[in-house]
């Protein structure tokens, strides 16, 4: 079976929101991150997305996102594709992260709507026109209304899909219907930033996933996607249902997924370390059940 989509992925099938490690006095870890992403990559992460809400991007400086891309670039080489979460709610402040990302030899950017303002639609089109044009790397928009309050409406991402360097879309807006609009009149390759959603994303003409709990399994989830291209959707399905448990608990169960990713590398000795305030570490309840639920996709 061919992948369900004729648009080549631009960064790849299975990526992962990787968190931003810091040591335990809460300094950025460039050798842990080089650690973690050569261990996200081993287990069949074809990109990374950096400085993300997982990667604690509200809490980062300017100087800690640009020096992150260049370990993790260093540390991948041509083994993945690195993207460079750049989003903010400030249009100027975007382009220059943009332009900075690039500099330090990103492979594409993502960009979340500009968040708390809500501005309306025009002025949203306008913002990622203006990063488009800041640098000369592929980009992904992020559209999560939970968030940031606002919207990316499919007539917007239907003109946004005209610029040359708009390629793709992280979506978490849990609307398939407006998704499937797109899919069907633009090129714009799609990837589901929601974990519970990578089979069904895929199947309907998706290229992949940006997950945060691929930061824990990588592996296992890769596996969804690489079942279903070997057309054994059966095995697909099983593979997707039974890391529901693990998604549940990462991302549904009221922590959010940097503290419940954190919470799992730590367990298992791994790069992570501590998160940034406002952010608090995951307590020994609620680990215990992500560490068991864990083992059961080992």
């Amino acid at each position: 079976m061919t992948p369900p989509s004729s648009v080549p992925p631009p960064f790849g099938r299975a990526l992962c929101a990787m968190v931003t490690p810091f040591t335990d006095n809460g300094q950025l870890d460039l050798d842990g991150a080089q650690r973690l992403a050569g261990r996200l990559v081993d287990g069949g992460c074809d990109g990374l997305v950096l400085s993300g809400t997982t990667g604690e991007s509200p809490t980062t400086s300017d100087g800690e996102k640009s020096a992150l891309v260049r370990a993790v670039v260093e540390a991948v080489g041509d083994r993945a594709t690195v993207v460079a979460g750049v989003g903010s709610f400030d249009t100027r402040h975007t382009a220059e992260l943009a332009a900075q990302a690039e500099k330090a030899g990103a492979d594409g950017l993502l960009v979340v709507t500009p968040y708390y303002s809500k501005p309306p639609q025009d002025a949203v089109e306008a913002h990622f026109r203006e990063i488009a044009d800041a640098s000369g790397l592929p980009i992904a928009l992020y559209d999560i209304p939970g968030r940031t309050g606002t919207r990316i409406e499919p007539e917007t991402l239907l003109r946004l899909a005209e610029h040359p360097r708009i390629v793709a879309v992280k979506d978490c807006a849990y609307d398939l219907m407006g998704t499937q609009k797109v899919l069907a009149r633009t090129d714009l390759a799609y990837y589901t930033g929601c974990d519970e959603y990578i089979l069904a994303m895929y199947a309907i003409g998706g290229v992949g996933y940006i997950s945060t709990v691929a930061n824990a399994v990588p592996r296992q989830l890769r596996a969804i996607v690489d079942a279903f291209d070997a057309g054994d959707t059966t095995e697909a399905r099983r593979l997707q249902q039974r890391a529901m448990e693990l998604i549940e608990l990462m991302m549904g169960a009221g922590l959010p997924g940097t503290v419940t990713s954190k919470a799992v590398l730590g367990e298992l000795g791994l790069p992570g370390g501590p998160v940034r305030a406002p952010l608090r570490p995951a307590g020994r309840e609620a680990t215990d059940g992500l560490m068991a639920a864990y083992e059961t996709l080992q």
